[in-house]
């Protein structure tokens, strides 16, 4: 990719100078703090411009109150190692999750080492990782489960244990007062970790702020987005304080904007962008910030999904750690919405309905009754219904100890199926223009934990030539020693690379 200088648009009669980038990323949080940080080390001359709809940074998703914080490593989380037909583990897609968050480790230790971030508790702190199961068939489950993970490097130092004097140790609020008899087995990783990824970007867009050739545009809403004949993007803007409109000129585009990627993608009317629909999930949490009880609770423990549930509505208790202060969340408790962004519109979903993906995204909704169901459950329980769903991890768990909170919204996939017509997938998905200067980014999870693995991905797709050059892969070898290897097949590297990142984040305590 070559980057160029400024470039003037005639508009009428008037001719005005519109703001070049090199690069434009659309949206302020994980993805294209994320992405910004990782060219910027690559090559510090790049122009990279940012804009964001709201006057804040990092406060859809990606704000810590809006997700559960987890740094998703597959070490508890049971919907990642689904049950195959023949009732063996399928494991995956949690060594590939594991995988990335590794990656994830190493950028921050590298940005960490050089100064570019704070010190690593002000947005990561160690946090174990356990799970928790009751009932013969679920124990059964995460035993197995257990015995398939164990066995590599990358889960060798997995706890597991069915005695309730162990779990007890590990996690006393989900025991205390616990049926002696009720069958229950937990597994454990000490060096999990609470993430709060909107410390984590704001620190990062802190710091891209203060270098050269960067710009910040906050309160702009991209409200048009062209191809040029010259292959660059045309993108207005516009000012939602002032009413004021600004045209960029960019060579490349990153749609990062969270459950925004959606319209905007349909907006660059790319071909590949065709046929994809979103359906928008909304999701609430129980909060506890009572220091007699948050102060008994040092975990993420996570259980079993009900049944027709999505993957971000899979149960679990966790400790928060959110601006330095602690408090423990339970949830998510799932609701529907319209709106694609928490502070969206209503018509979000109807907006993003076309010719091209009306087919799959009724499609969807014929052949997902049993989710639309459960959304509605969800959405009509009462106080005491949700306190009484916290009270199979909490046994003592009382109503006026714990408080509603509204979390982010979670945009799904939708996409063309030549069987079924459309499938809803819950994962994340890349989206790139054939000749790499347009990439979105759609879906949930696992979301920000992997987000430089992801944004390593774009930069590979759109910056091939750059990334082949010597300078730009000794560089990323620097942020990423492991970049181009396998963590999952040389367990000497990930021995490595585990060491260092939990040294450097202080992880290992």
């Amino acid at each position: 990719m070559i980057f160029g200088s400024h470039i003037y648009i005639r508009d009428g009669e008037d001719q005005m100078t519109a703001k070049s980038a090199d690069v434009l990323l659309v949206g302020a949080g994980a993805m294209s703090t994320t992405l910004g940080m990782l060219l910027k080390q690559l090559d510090p001359s790049i122009n990279i411009v940012m804009v964001e709809r709201l006057d804040q940074v990092a406060h859809e998703s990606t704000d810590g109150w809006n997700n559960a914080g987890t740094g998703h490593a597959a070490y508890c989380e049971l919907n990642y190692t689904p049950v195959k037909p023949d009732g063996s583990i399928d494991t995956t897609k949690a060594f590939a999750i594991n995988a990335a968050f590794e990656v994830s480790l190493q950028f921050w230790s590298y940005l960490v080492a050089e100064g570019a971030l704070p010190s690593p508790k002000n947005f990561i702190n160690p946090t174990p990782h356990q799970s928790f199961v009751w009932g013969e068939e679920n124990v059964t489950f995460l035993r197995k489960r257990y015995e398939a993970l164990s066995q590599s490097a990358q889960f060798a130092d997995m706890e597991y244990s069915e005695d309730p004097d162990v779990l007890r140790e590990w996690m006393p609020l989900v025991l205390a007062n616990r049926d002696p008899m009720q069958k229950i087995a937990g597994t454990r990783v000490r060096y999990g970790s609470d993430v709060d990824f909107g410390s984590l970007a704001r620190n990062m867009a802190n710091y891209l702020d203060k270098q050269d050739n960067f710009e910040l545009l906050l309160s702009s809403t991209v409200r048009d987005l062209t191809k040029q004949d010259d292959g660059q993007w045309r993108v207005e803007l516009k000012n939602e304080k002032t009413g004021k409109t600004q045209t960029i000129i960019s060579r490349f585009v990153f749609l990062g904007a969270g459950g925004g990627a959606l319209p905007l993608l349909q907006l660059s009317d790319i071909p590949e962008g065709d046929g994809y629909g979103g359906f928008p999930v909304s999701g609430q949490w129980l909060v506890c910030k009572k220091p007699e009880i948050v102060n008994q609770h040092l975990a993420k423990v996570y259980g079993q999904a009900p049944i027709g549930a999505p993957p971000m509505s899979v149960p679990h208790l966790d400790t928060r750690i959110i601006n330095g202060e602690k408090a423990l969340l339970f949830g998510p408790f799932a609701g529907f919405t319209t709106k694609f962004l928490k502070q969206g519109s209503i018509l979000d979903l109807p907006m993003s309905v076309r010719a091209n993906n009306i087919k799959s995204m009724l499609s969807v909704g014929k052949n997902n009754m049993d989710l639309t169901r459960y959304l509605i459950s969800e959405v009509m329980q009462s106080h005491e219904a949700r306190v009484d769903s916290l009270r199979n991890f909490f046994p003592d768990a009382k109503n006026e100890d714990w408080e509603l909170a509204y979390a982010g919204q979670r945009v799904q996939i939708i996409k063309k199926d030549p069987v079924k017509g459309g499938k809803l997938e819950f994962g994340t998905e890349v989206i790139a223009s054939a000749d790499g200067t347009l990439a979105a980014l759609l879906g949930a999870s696992p979301g920000a934990s992997t987000a430089v693995n992801t944004m390593i991905n774009i930069v590979e797709r759109c910056f091939a030539d750059r990334l082949a050059t010597p300078e730009w892969q000794q560089k990323i070898k620097a942020m990423v020693p492991s970049y181009g290897e396998s963590l999952t097949d040389d367990d000497a590297l990930l021995k490595r690379v585990r060491e260092y990142t939990l040294s450097t984040l202080e992880l290992d305590a």
